[in-house]
């Protein structure tokens, strides 16, 4: 998405770059700060990161959540079914699930209460997908971490609804972000080495917690580690640990030493990426910050009302 296209969707230039962030001089903290805050997200729940983190399970879910967020019983085009979820991550190349794929993890969503599906009151033949509070709460907390290293580096910038978890705030702020899913698609694209993490199931958090793991021992340059210990941690096998790392040190992220590969030396490829990654996030979220508090009034009267599976946490 070119940069004209992005202001004239925001009605605004952006207020930071990716550049001014990756050039911050508290960029160490903001990252320490973010795995931490990501980390908080998923740890103690392993469930959830089986459910939902991996590529294609993560933009059924987040894909659900913004259409959701736009549901208009009235507009029949707006109906979050599963034909739209298909659809629209075909039309953004979100993902490589195949539909049978995506129906399967619907099924689960429903079955676990992440998600509900009931017949449309205009049309008993077709189902709508709400979310459910387990899932709603998960979203809430997932933003908030997005949010804290960008309040961390910009202070004078308001986060604060994001940040307190604001129900109201989440419905204005997924609806204000479907117009720039073509740019979070192409920022992501931006980030082969980070997206690699995502063909594994809990790559990203095994990941953050490998380079959490690595600042916190020492300088950030290596990493003592237990597959097993990582594997209970996460909800995963110490074999899926170990072929996960085995792939990024084929890619020239890492190095394994010693017995099993469990001193784990971070290469500044690794270092590199992840800053770039997280950079292009923040630049990402702080957009979507904007074009939401653009809609300020959005906040307290929706113009459509809150949609039927959202409703209940307001």
């Amino acid at each position: 998405m070119e940069r004209a296209e992005i202001e004239r969707l925001l009605g605004r230039a952006p207020r930071i770059t990716v550049e001014n962030i990756l050039d911050h001089p508290q960029l160490e903290s903001a990252r320490r700060a973010y795995l931490d805050s990501f980390l908080k997200v998923y740890d103690g729940d392993p469930f959830m990161i089986r459910l939902l983190i991996e590529s294609g399970r993560f933009f059924v879910y987040y894909i659900v959540l913004l259409l959701e967020s736009a549901y208009d019983p009235a507009r029949r085009e707006t109906w979050p079914t599963i034909g739209l979820v298909k659809e629209t991550m075909a039309a953004f190349g979100l993902g490589r699930a195949s539909d049978r794929h995506i129906d399967h993890l619907l099924a689960r969503l429903c079955t676990v209460g992440c998600l509900e599906s009931h017949p449309s009151e205009r049309d008993k033949r077709v189902r709508i997908l709400t979310s459910g509070e387990r899932l709603r709460q998960h979203d809430r907390d997932w933003l908030a971490a997005n949010y804290t290293p960008l309040a961390l580096l910009y202070p004078h910038h308001d986060y604060s609804r994001a940040l307190q978890r604001d129900p109201r705030f989440q419905i204005v702020h997924r609806r204000a972000s479907i117009p720039f899913m073509g740019l979070g698609a192409a920022i992501m694209a931006e980030i082969p080495d980070v997206m690699m993490y995502f063909d594994h199931v809990a790559g990203p958090i095994i990941i953050s917690a490998l380079l959490q793991t690595a600042m916190t021992q020492g300088d950030g340059t290596s990493a003592t580690v237990s597959y097993a210990d990582i594997g209970d941690r996460f909800g995963v096998s110490r074999t899926h640990v170990r072929q996960l790392l085995g792939a990024a040190e084929e890619r020239g992220l890492l190095k394994l030493h010693a017995r099993g590969g469990r001193q784990v030396e971070i290469l500044p490829r690794m270092w590199t990426s992840h800053d770039a990654g997280m950079a292009r996030g923040m630049y990402f979220h702080d957009i979507l910050y904007l074009a939401a508090t653009a809609s300020a009034e959005a906040v307290t009267r929706l113009p459509h009302g809150p949609s039927p599976g959202i409703a209940a946490s307001l």
